[in-house]
């Protein structure tokens, strides 16, 4: 067993780092310095749970020499037996935890891109409507959010939002949100009453480690223009939007929500990386499985993962053929029950 009071030590001065206000502008250290604290309060807890039940087979021992009453003596030996197997199933969790088996290495920073589909303008609102459901969510579970680049649309909704996420168990609470969103209603721009259906795609990237990929500043095309807003609409004197292409896989990304270049150059790069890995994990998984559809297909109508009926008050998650009701009170950010159903359910 490794000595509490040195991993209580550590831990202690893990949570002064992290108090330091200087550290906010160091994204990289405080992601280190959280992922450390993760990981120490999970050996700090395990080696609670072993002490606590040690202490009571003690207990126990102690009561099993006393007593006289046959009955209670095999309850106290019944409930030994059970405490003593626990104790065996703590001590290996907790070897897998100190021999790295479980350090908290998900990823805790992630990429989302989402897109309208089919559906013109009602799609555009519903790109809108989904950034604003999980930007709440995200509040919620105390991420930080950063948009890399949108397109905005006249009427206040978007062609494309992309944007990163990073805090604990982002990926893991996230990464079943790729797919296809169908919504059905009546847009607020529909004067007969006529319900429409339309589609947005999600995807969502994991954001690589610095060392994960490695780019070479020559394999890179870069081009600056002025940044465009509702309509197509310059919104920017200056040429401070960034297009990035990567000559080798013809990948290509854009920013454009900054201010200056080397702001959106960094968010562009920050597509670029996740996209790279992604397109990497794929060409993996291509030649031990063969071909598959990407996460988010062409963004047809009947690809779909989800899909939001607000005239019935009613969100279905076709994976798993299960139902939501209180659709208002979901997409004001209130995911987890949706969330965690899916977690249990497909991983």
């Amino acid at each position: 067993m490794l000595d509490t009071e040195s991993i209580q030590k550590e831990y202690n001065e893990l949570l002064e780092k992290l108090s330091d206000p200087e550290l906010v502008s160091n994204w990289e250290k405080m992601e280190e310095l959280s992922k450390k604290k993760s990981y120490l309060e999970k050996i700090i807890e395990k080696q609670k749970e072993i002490k606590e039940t040690e202490n009571q087979i003690q207990e126990n021992k102690t009561i099993l020499k006393n007593q006289e009453d046959s009955e209670l003596f095999t309850l106290a030996e019944s409930e030994n037996s059970q405490l003593e197997e626990r104790e065996k199933i703590l001590k290996k969790e907790f070897e897998k935890l100190i021999g790295g088996e479980d350090t908290g290495a998900e990823p805790n920073s992630i990429i989302v891109e989402i897109r309208s589909g089919a559906g013109g303008d009602e799609a555009s609102l519903f790109v809108g409507d989904l950034f604003k459901m999980y930007s709440k969510y995200a509040f919620l579970q105390d991420w930080k959010e950063k948009i890399l680049d949108s397109h905005p649309t006249e009427l206040n909704g978007f062609k494309q939002i992309i944007f990163q996420l990073k805090g604990n168990n982002v990926f893991s609470k996230m990464k079943f949100e790729a797919g296809v969103h169908r919504v059905q209603r009546i847009p607020e721009t529909e004067k007969s009453g006529r319900i429409h259906t339309s589609t947005v795609s999600v995807a969502v990237l994991v954001a690589p480690k610095k060392t994960q990929i490695k780019i070479n500043p020559s394999d890179l095309k870069i081009d600056v223009y002025k940044s465009s807003g509702p309509g197509g609409q310059n919104v920017n004197k200056r040429m401070t939007a960034i297009r990035i292409t990567h000559i080798p896989t013809g990948v290509v990304v854009a920013s454009q929500n900054e201010r200056n270049q080397l702001q959106n150059k960094e968010n562009a790069m920050s597509i670029l990386e996740a996209r790279l890995l992604e397109k990497r994990e794929k060409d993996k998984e291509e030649k031990i499985r063969g071909k598959r559809k990407t996460q988010i297909g062409d963004a047809k109508r009947a690809e779909k993962i989800r899909t939001y009926n607000f005239p019935q008050d009613r969100i279905t998650d076709h994976r798993i053929k299960k139902n939501w009701s209180n659709i208002q009170e979901i997409m004001e950010g209130k995911l987890d029950k949706m969330i965690e159903t899916l977690r249990k359910e497909l991983e």
